[in-house]
């Protein structure tokens, strides 16, 4: 893979990380909960982060990305998400959610894993971390959602 290949990549990190601010920002206006807004409030902000620095990468060039160039890298060919909608039933924008989550979280992973620059590599890895996390808040939330206990 070419860093040109690579820039590709951040830029559609951006694109999808802007998408996960609106989702989140739209359902954070929605649920009346105080907790769950202020959690998809939360969201909404590390995802804004998130696009800031990936933006910071793509602002620098290509020229200076570092990674290691290959010619089986495939990030590009994860399975295509629905898209984010606020109409869905909850627990449908939460497996979409997830499952978003998810794909950040190996895409940064796979970049992290790529990078021959240390301080490169440990943003990467804290920005997978960073959507492991949300990952699991919305795994939480899911599994009350999905699973209520009937007594």
């Amino acid at each position: 893979m070419t860093q040109d290949e690579y820039k590709k990549i951040i830029s559609h990190a951006v694109e999808q990380e802007i998408e996960a601010y609106g989702f989140y920002l739209s359902v954070s206006d929605k649920v009346a909960d105080a907790s769950l807004k202020s959690l998809f409030k939360d969201l909404a902000e590390d995802e804004q982060q998130h696009r800031r620095t990936l933006e910071g990468f793509l602002a620098r060039g290509s020229e200076k990305f570092h990674f290691s160039e290959s010619k089986d890298y495939k990030i590009v060919d994860a399975v295509p998400t629905p898209a984010l909608t606020v109409d869905l039933k909850p627990v449908e924008g939460l497996v979409i959610a997830i499952k978003k989550e998810l794909e950040a979280m190996q895409m940064y992973t796979q970049l992290a894993n790529s990078s021959t620059d240390e301080a490169q590599k440990r943003i990467f890895s804290e920005l997978a971390s960073m959507e492991r996390s949300h990952k699991s808040k919305l795994e939480d939330l899911y599994t009350n959602m999905a699973f209520p206990e009937v007594w």
